[in-house]
């Protein structure tokens, strides 16, 4: 009867197989020892994805289990060479105790596996011969992978919204991912502006969009919310904290500006907001804008009901003021709001006086700009020199407190240069053309009424934010008071004189072709 035999081929990346070191290939040098030994082979045990430094592997527990239910055959495990049993001598010495406990012999094409001390010597040198390759290999990947980073190129999974792709120059390198990256960049902007007030409405507004990926029950988890606002991969910035660098300029392409990344920063670091609440502030968008014309505070707003259903209010909470539960109808003080908006349209001939105005203002702005930037060039000298100061310090410190107190101070600083070379650099050149910008700021101000009917409660919070610079106060008799309109509303009024250049609720749409 011939010995039986068990063949046990691991690989520790897919990389392996298509390089010609993958399983089939062992397999197939092991099957040929059997054959030569004239032993039967009655099991193929696969290891893929498995590195040589663990002990816990699920083949080859199988293979143990297996040894343990066969112990009588005493079967011999034939391995390609000892690097496949391990890559680590801890590890290699467990495995070969177990195999041995379990009533198998451990044979290989490459060593001949003794029991003397001898035979043990060298198979203990040829394992930590492997170990020690295994740690240059990984010391080699780390150090090629660190010089890549240094030199700007993101070398791990790409980041959500970006993806790799080959190009002339670079190689491998990252680039926007269409739509993910667009949607992840009005998120991003949008709460560093104050669009989205919480994590909550970030989150909503992904899970809102049909091509942003969601888990099985189409939500997006806060968790992931939080590492994209905290990303400054975004930013165009590669942070490697495990290899000790931070903000690496990035050569692939940003989604946002710097500044942005630190304005989310920041507000992430600000007082907590709660969570809008998803099912009343759809329903009720002026709920919380709107003040009590009696106490001053904030009104709020719910559904009532009545004999035929449920009706929608408005009505003061503040148990203090004459008007507390005093409800006003949705209807009416959401019309009266829209007819306050139409009353903010500028008539055709004041959109012609505003283009000239608001040029020359354009110009002066510029030219400022391109004096600011000499300015600014002074300012990053003197960070320069301070971050050097800081980096000197370091070298001498042997405090880790104060060493981990100087890198802190020198990733401030260079942040803050970071910032002023992007402002530097956007010194005089606006980011677009006036012609567009004065148009899309126009077509707006010409009519903030269109904009607040559109269904998304992301519209109606920019136009109370773009028109309005304070809260409205309503009074229930009375409607609203005087507003306090944002400054391109004030200046339109102004422009135009008392109400001459604000048109009335039957409005006149802005004229568009001399612009």
């Amino acid at each position: 009867m011939l010995q039986q035999a068990i063949i046990y081929c691991r690989v520790s990346s897919p990389k392996q197989v298509t390089e010609g070191h993958g399983l089939a290939s062992q397999e197939t040098r092991c099957r040929e020892y059997a054959k030569h030994k004239s032993y039967e082979v009655v099991a193929v045990f696969h290891e893929e994805g498995i590195t040589g430094k663990l002990m816990d592997r699920p083949k080859m527990q199988d293979m143990l289990s297996f040894l343990k239910k066969h112990r009588k055959e005493n079967h011999i495990i034939i391995i390609d060479d000892i690097s496949r049993l391990a890559r680590d001598i801890e590890t290699h010495i467990y495995l070969r105790t177990a195999i041995d406990a379990a009533g198998g012999k451990l044979e290989s094409p490459s060593i001949e596996f003794g029991e003397d001390s001898d035979s043990r010597l060298v198979e203990h040198l040829l394992a930590s011969v492997a170990a020690h390759q295994r740690e240059k290999n990984a010391e080699q990947v780390k150090n090629r992978m660190r010089a890549r980073v240094m030199n700007g190129y993101w070398c791990f999974h790409p980041a959500l919204g970006y993806r790799y792709a080959t190009k002339a120059e670079h190689g491998k390198i990252l680039v926007p991912d269409e739509p993910v990256s667009s949607i992840i960049k009005e998120a991003l902007e949008g709460f560093a502006s104050g669009r989205f007030e919480t994590q909550t409405e970030v989150q909503r507004f992904f899970e809102s969009q049909n091509e942003f990926p969601k888990d099985r029950k189409g939500c997006v988890h806060l968790q992931r919310i939080r590492e994209i606002l905290e990303r400054s991969l975004y930013a165009g910035y590669i942070d490697v904290p495990k290899w000790n660098l931070s903000l690496q300029p990035g050569k692939h392409e940003p989604l946002i500006s710097f500044k942005t990344y630190q304005d989310i920063q920041k507000r992430l670091q600000g007082t907590a907001k709660a969570p809008i609440r998803k099912d009343i502030n759809a329903d009720f968008p002026l709920r919380g804008f709107v003040t009590c014309g009696c106490c001053g505070k904030p009104m709020t707003a719910a559904w009532s009901k009545g004999r035929n259903g449920k009706y929608p209010y408005y009505f003061c909470h503040s148990k203090d003021c004459t008007n507390y539960r005093k409800s006003i109808r949705k209807e009416k003080i959401e019309e009266e709001f829209e007819a306050l908006l139409l009353k903010l349209r500028p008539s055709q001939e004041l959109f012609f006086i505003a283009a000239e105005t608001f040029t020359d203002l354009w110009n002066i702005r510029k030219a400022r700009m391109q004096e600011e930037a000499v300015s600014i060039k002074g300012e990053i000298g003197t960070i320069e020199k301070k971050t050097q100061q800081f980096l000197n310090r370091i070298v001498e410190a042997d405090s880790t407190p104060l060493i981990t107190a100087y890198e802190n101070q020198v990733r401030t600083l260079e942040e803050q240069r970071i910032a002023l070379k992007e402002k530097v650099s956007n010194c005089g050149r606006p980011l677009q053309p006036f012609d567009q910008t004065f148009r899309t700021a126009m077509e707006f101000l010409g009519n903030p009424q269109k904009l607040w009917t559109s269904e998304r409660m992301e519209d109606k919070k920019a136009v109370l934010r773009l028109v309005f610079a304070d809260k409205l106060t309503y009074c229930k008799d009375e409607g609203f008071r005087t507003a306090q309109t944002t400054l391109p509303i004030t200046l339109l009024g102004q422009l135009g004189g008392d109400s001459s250049g604000m048109v009335g609720q039957a409005g006149l749409e802005p004229a568009t072709d001399p612009l």
